[in-house]
């Protein structure tokens, strides 16, 4: 074994398996931390110079001691850092906790720790006893009509956090797409349209579409619509895409929708199979639980989906099967980013 060079330290032993399993179940108190340094505004609070936390409590209106104890937690994990004087500096991960990152994170973060989360979680053992979601039994309705009618700050954390995760995924996704041979795009089930926006940036003379539910496609990007500088190359399209996707294009783009039950997964590509017709390309983008190297984040989801709407994500082999099912052809599968996967595939004939 090569001693430690003069001078530098060796790194800390990992901790035994018995202090790594109570860290484990308190890992509450950890999503807890940073959804407070979130809502607090902790981060954006902090600049580029390190801060002693009497400045940071008056920043953000906190008492000096409990802050000093949420930010030594914090940088127990790698979210802001304490240095040897006692101020408080940024770190990567505590700089996408700032709303004005490029790469902001803050909106996601509050989504997964939003309130619904504490009711549901404590109640997975019986989610997995019966396969079925828990919130209709915590709060009487479906998920999204609970957020909607009785939840609507959560329903907008919700709308925030989709947002952002759509224009950050947006730029690799039309990054990884070559669709130089292709004259039309549709992104079904596209939200507000990020992805198809991204792409008729990357392609000046091609046509896109974007279909999803009449609430969400009127929230669309202002550039898609009336007024906007790709207007003229885009028809939106409102309504439900189980039911139909009445456009015809060469290649369709199907992202994090395949989510819910069997049947109505195997009808929405169905109908894009209707659409398209032989040759058509489709194109389906989704987080996996197996071969990513984000796993914890994967598997993490694919439980609060369990929990929320009774849904899964894919793993490689089941994603492959379901696509196969519906009577795509499966080409090439590609990362798009550490935590999204495509599906290359083509309508026979």
């Amino acid at each position: 074994m090569t001693a430690p060079s003069p001078g530098l330290s060796a790194p800390p032993p990992p901790p035994p398996p018995s202090m790594r399993l109570r860290e484990l179940v308190f890992g509450a108190a950890c999503a807890a931390a940073v959804r407070a340094a979130a809502r607090l505004g902790v981060a954006d609070a902090l600049g580029d110079t390190p801060m002693t936390v009497p400045d940071l409590a008056a920043a953000v209106k906190t008492e000096p001691k409990p802050l000093r104890r949420l930010l030594r937690a914090l940088s127990c994990y790698g979210v802001f850092a304490e240095r040897p004087d006692g101020t408080f500096s940024h770190t990567e991960m505590s700089r996408l906790l700032r709303e004005d990152d490029p790469n902001s994170l803050r909106d996601i973060t509050l989504w997964c720790t939003e309130p619904w989360t504490w009711d549901a979680w404590p109640k997975l053992d019986e989610a997995v006893r019966t396969g079925r979601n828990v919130v209709e039994d915590l709060y009487g309705k479906e998920f999204f009509v609970y957020l909607n009618e009785d939840a609507p700050e959560s329903a907008d954390v919700f709308n925030r956090a989709m947002t952002t995760s759509s224009e950050q995924s947006a730029r690799d996704v039309a990054a990884l797409l070559d669709l130089s041979g292709a004259s039309s795009v549709a992104d079904v089930g596209g939200g507000q349209g990020h992805v198809v926006a991204s792409l008729l940036d990357k392609y000046p003379s091609m046509r896109g579409f974007l279909l999803d539910l009449p609430r969400v496609v009127e929230n669309a990007v202002p550039r898609l619509r009336q007024g906007g500088d790709l207007a003229d190359r885009t028809r939106i399209v409102p309504g439900d895409v189980r039911v139909s996707v009445p456009v015809a294009a060469d290649v369709y783009i199907i992202k994090n929708i395949l989510e819910w039950d069997d049947e109505s997964t195997a009808r929405l590509l169905r109908n894009v199979i209707e659409a398209g017709g032989p040759g058509t390309r489709v194109v389906v983008i989704e987080n996996l639980v197996d071969d990513t190297p984000s796993m914890r984040f994967s598997t993490a989801m694919d439980l609060l989906l369990l929990l929320n709407v009774g849904g899964a994500k894919h793993t490689t082999d089941s994603m492959v099967g379901r696509l196969t099912d519906a009577g795509l052809t499966v080409g090439d599968i590609r990362p798009v980013n550490p935590y999204l996967h495509a599906f290359d595939c083509s309508v026979p004939g």
